[in-house]
């Protein structure tokens, strides 16, 4: 069986997961605590970082934007799911760009400074940075979070997905991200009808159903998150 090893609240974790359900490819999750340092991981993927996507002949691929790239090259059939990079050059590039935003941008203004901070340091040890969230940190992703949503209307207004007229990497990108955050009861949603609406549409996909069901012990979700009439 094709296997994922992955964090459940990672957004590039979560990325990988979008696709493979979106592809229609069955796969297992493994849940790996990459600060471990465990032989037996970095031997799948020496830079011990979370996911790593092992196929079902053995193949190890590892890095969200590869595992993606390879997906949508590998399994590319039509009939067989989502095409995740659809269209002309000039489209495919307008997708990967907005999906760099989510995961660059968007990572490091709100992901990192809200999910990493009230989540990840709970469980890292003191020497790796764990220990109770900064307030300032928060506030400042709390802060970010807004303009992003911005964005997300802003682009939306004039299309009818992130970055074109069909579902691309980008849509399961930026969904990702905000899911991790929106765990947390992090996202302002009425304060961005279009935002909401546009998310709405894909968190009632079959492939968000198992990413809606992630629980991390001690911290539940927040009480909207696995509702679809949020």
């Amino acid at each position: 069986m094709r296997r994922l090893i992955h964090q459940p609240l990672d957004p590039f974790c979560r990325k990988v997961r979008l696709a493979l359900a979106e592809k229609k490819l069955a796969f297992e999750l493994e849940v790996e605590k990459p600060w471990d340092r465990r032989e037996e991981f970095l031997a799948l993927n020496p830079a011990g970082t979370v996911p790593v996507l092992v196929e079902q002949d053995g193949a190890i691929f590892s890095g969200h934007r590869a595992i993606t790239e390879y997906l949508d090259e590998f399994y590319r059939d039509p009939d067989g799911g989502l095409v995740l990079l659809p269209g002309n050059p000039i489209e495919r590039a307008e997708a990967r760009r907005i999906a760099d935003w989510f995961d660059e941008k968007f990572a490091e203004e709100v992901t990192r400074t809200l999910v990493d901070e009230k989540i990840l340091k709970r469980f890292l040890p003191r020497d790796l940075g764990g220990g109770p969230p900064d307030t300032e940190t928060v506030r400042i992703g709390m802060h970010n979070v807004s303009y992003h949503l911005d964005y997300i209307s802003f682009l939306v207004e004039r299309r009818n997905w992130l970055a074109g007229e069909e579902m691309t990497l980008a849509d399961l990108t930026a969904a990702a991200h905000l899911s991790a955050v929106d765990y947390l009861g992090n996202v302002p949603w009425s304060d961005f009808p279009q935002s909401k609406d546009w998310y709405a549409r894909i968190k009632s996909r079959p492939s968000f159903r198992a990413l809606l069901a992630d629980n991390v012990p001690g911290m539940p979700a927040a009480r909207h998150y696995a509702n679809l009439d949020f």
